[in-house]
């Protein structure tokens, strides 16, 4: 295996990452301004007031986008055992 090759996997390992956790950073962001904005308004500084939406929200988006992230998983570990009968020492 050379250089370019191991490059090229690990650049797609990192695009599945991305690609995966992006929903989920996504979710937690939008719930984290959405009730960092209500307590702004409510006068309310609890600073852990915030988690529970957030682990609520994100458990949501992991329950109704498990399987398209089990497919992306699996095709990317597809691919990967494919070409490990590929390389050469």
């Amino acid at each position: 295996m050379n250089t370019d090759v191991a490059l090229f996997w690990v650049q797609e390992a990192i695009k599945t990452a991305v690609l995966l956790t992006g929903p989920l950073l996504g979710a937690a962001l939008v719930v984290g301004l959405i009730v960092s904005l209500i307590q702004a308004v409510t006068s309310i500084q609890e600073m852990t007031l915030s988690y529970i939406p957030k682990m609520i929200a994100v458990g949501t988006v992991i329950l109704f986008l498990a399987p398209w992230m089990l497919q992306i998983l699996t095709d990317f570990a597809t691919h990967i055992f494919a070409f490990v009968p590929l390389i050469s020492n």
